[in-house]
């Protein structure tokens, strides 16, 4: 099922998912084909509304500040407070090249020092980085935590250089349907709830090393 019909976005019932979901350990929840891999982001309308409306990042969006992306749909709701946050009123679905979402799990150094390095050491790697990587308990649709962790990655630099276009294929406002999925979660209708179809997104080794999933 697509969100509406001009929508690439699969959905599917939330409790039928999360059946099948990994329930602990470390993974990259995402929807993805052979071309992309769709990520979220929130912004105030400004931001969000012409990134939408133009099919890149441009207008107020900073590119001299690091931006996070999300692949995992329960983590963006529960970090934009099902984009009930100030500044967060527009929840974008991002349909990101997968090559260029590979690059920067590639390339992605941890936000926090989990390596035992040398502090100073640790502080100059962090610094350097222009993909940052944080693994963050995954959370259910009313907030609560879960055993499973999902990744988050900030860009800044020739890393989100791409959102001006040359690493997006789409970028779509889903703001509404996140508004009615919403009330159903207010309401404790979870059996109506409809999530992005999500499944793990598998890594080689090399990938699994630099991401410490194993």
């Amino acid at each position: 099922m697509k969100v509406n019909n001009e929508s690439w976005l699969n959905i599917e019932p939330y409790q039928q998912q999360t059946k099948n979901w990994p329930q602990s350990g470390k993974h990259i929840m995402a929807q993805f084909t052979d071309d992309y891999v769709v990520v979220y982001q929130a912004y105030r309308p400004a931001i969000g509304q012409f990134a939408a409306k133009h099919q890149y990042f441009g207008g107020e969006f900073s590119y001299s500040r690091m931006s996070w992306i999300k692949p995992n749909f329960l983590w963006m709701m529960y970090r934009s407070g099902w984009g009930a946050k100030p500044g967060q009123e527009i929840v974008l679905a991002i349909f990101l090249k997968r090559a260029y979402f590979e690059t920067l799990l590639s390339n992605a150094f941890p936000s926090t020092n989990v390596m035992n390095l040398d502090n100073s050491q640790w502080k100059s790697k962090v610094a350097a980085t222009d993909v940052r990587l944080q693994w963050d308990p995954d959370h259910d649709p009313y907030g609560a935590k879960l055993e499973r962790r999902a990744v988050q990655l900030g860009l800044r630099n020739d890393y989100l250089a791409p959102f001006k276009g040359e690493g997006v294929i789409r970028v779509e406002d889903i703001s509404d349907f996140v508004a009615t999925q919403r009330k159903h979660v207010q309401e404790g209708e979870l059996d109506k709830l409809m999530t992005p179809a999500e499944t793990p997104y598998l890594v080689n080794a090399s990938i699994q090393q630099n991401l410490m999933m194993v």
